[in-house]
């Protein structure tokens, strides 16, 4: 097909096929930012393009990840519609989509958005690991319940990183480096780069990645006499070999590690501007590492798929307690409260599905997980001579098996009509055991198992237009399991020692548009979900966690997603997404009343990009970039009585010049220097009625410098 044209291919994976064009030496440069339709996702397991699909999914390419500077999750939010992260600090947050937030802290609630990296969940209930984003292919963000494909932690959909194969053709290599400078904080640095090799006849291929990353810490504590002391440190790697022995067969395998460390916590009072006064350090730590294998074989017929994985995520921090100390000790000075989570996953999924352009397609799953998670908190006494006494301990340790049976089914009954039922079936079971100890108290042993079993099916109906639109209704559901809470020196009442599993159901209705010769592009979604017994993590009085169901809630929304690119080289997207929330049915051994709107989840938010490419000074590229991010209002907590927090915008400016493989960006992050309170949170054992604030980091100026082969 390609006799002739100014285009070369070659087999990627089997059944895949890669075509690209050949660019003239003296013509080649950076192209502008990719629509969103010009783009190939596997949200529903299969590679598609998004206007095929009955599902809400935007993805970012690697292009356009450069060209606005986007180092992590927290970053992409931004042009991602219906995505907000909180702000805790890195290696803290959480990803939130549509506004289907259970509360705005980590603990034993699985977390609603599921991350993977390729082909592999990395979180269970942990904070996001926030991986930097080096050498990736794009990102993925699924809104919506994907608990018929991706089971339990799929609750409001998924966040999943691509990243770059081993490319066979032959050898390239990158380095890009980055310094910056903050006002009123510490200078920050980056170096980042990979190198590709392809071996035995174009058989077998080696990439390599690595980067080091140093955030300057913008807040001085007056307390301890310390500047910049919120200093975060992020170094990793990943390793990938891909072996494609023909056409039908090929084996990838990798190895990645991060280690994220920060010496402090990002959060302030009111009217301290960017001081603030804290007894003691508070040092995160969140490390993580995976070891992934991906088998494919293609018969013609049908594509088999194995994907195998081993992910450890290791995470700790430790708080000033001292505000709470009188409730656990008597001599102590100042007290610091030390948790720890060690998760171990395996991970098998074995997926078939159907090739051919026939009018059934159809795919079919087994799934099996198995996830250990040791979490030993203490709350440390420290008094002359003996900086750490532990006066409260609690040794719990979890274990979760999931085993489930997967399928979908899409049949055109009419000529641009489809029709798709899919579903999972699924078995939970785990035990958690614990062993709590006190200075006051008697100590006490925990040793549970629980079993939750059940069927989250999905069903879409979908039209396509001649032109290649797309309208289509989907119905699909979210769970997830329930479980045991063990902390506390005083043991919680009988209500409160477990929480019962949350289902959401979600009803919407998607139109997707494209115009103008595919200049422009619009997605638009509408939807409506029913969440019941929604699991949230709280706080004791004492500033002990626990998981709790707050009740119900009733979701409707909008989001909006437009891009338009001239033939010029400008690029302008849109992003948008309102939400009203409901809450009903109010637990009431948690509280009376529930605040409208869930925690942490604005009704308002959006984004905008636009960018401009151009050619200059002959074979130079010139590429400027603006965006701006609004986050709207929102509690921190289903409690009313709380302050509000939100209600801010962040921007950058950036401006890049290139030459074929080498060239320099100049960006300027939060240009006006705003000051806003980004997320009211940060220590649970302060006094409930200090406010807490997180301000954003003033106005920041750096250079990118890059160069490859």
């Amino acid at each position: 097909m390609l006799v002739g044209a100014p285009c070369a291919a070659r087999v990627v994976a089997p059944g895949a096929v890669e075509v690209t064009a050949l660019a003239r030496p003296d013509t080649a440069r950076l192209q502008p930012p990719a629509l969103i339709s010009e783009l190939l996702v596997t949200a529903t397991k299969r590679v598609r393009n998004p206007n095929q699909l009955a599902v809400a999914v935007t993805a970012i390419p690697q292009d356009q990840l450069r060209a606005t500077g986007v180092s992590d999750a927290g970053e992409a939010a931004g042009q991602l519609a219906g995505v907000v992260a909180t702000n805790l600090g890195p290696g803290r947050d959480k990803l939130l989509l549509r506004g289907l937030s259970d509360g705005a802290y980590t603990g034993r609630a699985r977390s609603v958005v599921a991350t993977y990296l390729d082909d592999i969940p990395v979180n269970y209930n942990a904070p996001d690991p926030d991986l930097r984003l080096v050498d990736v292919e794009q990102v993925e963000v699924a809104r919506g319940p994907q608990g018929a494909l991706y089971g339990a932690g799929s609750l409001s959909g998924i966040y999943r990183i691509v990243t770059k194969k081993p490319d066979l053709k032959g050898f390239s290599a990158e380095v890009r480096a980055t310094g910056s400078l903050t006002k009123d904080g510490a200078p920050s640095g980056a170096v980042e780069g990979y190198v590709n090799e392809a071996l035995w006849d174009h058989r077998v291929g080696l990439r390599l990645s690595a980067y080091e990353e140093i955030q300057g810490g913008y807040l001085d504590d007056i307390l301890q006499n310390r500047t910049d002391v919120d200093r975060t440190e992020r170094r990793g790697g990943r390793l990938a070999v891909l072996w494609q022995p023909s056409d039908a067969w090929s084996v990838d395998l990798s190895v990645t590690a991060q280690h994220l460390y920060s010496s402090d916590t990002h959060y302030t009072a009111p009217g301290l501007g960017l001081t603030r006064a804290v007894r003691i350090p508070e040092p995160h730590v969140n490390d993580i590492g995976s070891v992934a294998a991906t088998v494919k074989h293609d018969w013609g017929w049908a594509l088999l798929t194995s994907s195998s994985g081993y992910v450890r995520h290791a995470y700790g921090s430790l708080y000033d307690a001292t505000a709470t100390q009188q409730l656990y000790t008597s001599f102590a000075r100042t007290s610091a409260y030390s948790e720890r989570n060690r998760t171990s996953m395996f991970v098998q999924d074995l997926v078939l599905t159907s090739r051919g352009a026939g009018r059934l397609e159809w795919l079919a799953g087994l799934y099996g997980a198995y996830t250990s998670v040791h979490s030993p908190t203490e709350f440390l006494a420290q008094v002359p001579r003996a900086p750490n006494v532990p006066v409260y301990s609690d040794d719990r340790r979890d274990h979760i098996r999931e085993l489930a049976v997967y399928g979908e089914a899409t049949y055109e009954i009419l000529p641009t009509w489809s029709l798709a039922v899919g579903g999972r079936a699924f078995s939970i079971g785990s035990r958690t055991r614990s062993f709590v100890q006190s200075e006051r108290f008697a100590p006490r042993d925990i040793d549970r198992s629980a079993n939750f079993t059940g069927v989250s099916p999905k069903i879409s109906l979908q039209h396509a237009f001649g032109a290649g639109d797309l309208i289509y209704a989907v119905m699909s559901q979210g769970y997830r399991a329930g479980g045991v809470n063990s902390g506390g020196a005083v043991p919680l009442s009988a209500q409160r020692e477990t929480f019962a599993p949350d289902r959401l159901i979600n009803y919407e209705v998607g139109l997707k548009l494209e115009a103008m010769g595919r200049r422009l592009s619009l997605n638009n979604t509408v939807f409506y979900d029913l969440w019941d017994d929604i699991q949230t993590d709280q706080f004791r009085p004492s500033g002990i966690p626990y998981t709790t169901n707050a009740g119900d809630a009733r979701i409707s929304g909008l989001e909006s997603e437009l891009a338009y690119r001239t033939t010029n080289g400008l690029t302008a997207q849109l992003n948008a997404r309102f939400t009203q929330t409901r809450t009903l049915h109010a637990n009431p051994d948690f509280a009376t009343q529930l605040a409208d709107g869930l925690p942490g989840a604005p009704a308002f938010s959006g984004g905008a990009l636009v960018s401009y490419d151009r050619e200059v000074f002959g074979s130079w590229n010139l590429r400027l970039v603006g965006q701006a991010t609004y986050v709207g209002r929102s509690r921190v907590s289903f409690d009313p009585a709380l302050p509000e927090m939100g209600g801010y915008t962040r921007a950058k400016l950036s401006a890049e010049v290139s030459r074929r493989a080498m060239g320099l960006q100049v960006y300027v992050s939060n240009p006006l220097n705003a000051y806003s309170d980004t997320f009211a949170f940060g220590n649970p054992f302060n006094p409930a009625q200090t406010r807490q604030i997180t301000p954003q980091r003033p106005v920041t100026v750096g250079v990118t410098l890059f160069a490859a082969r």
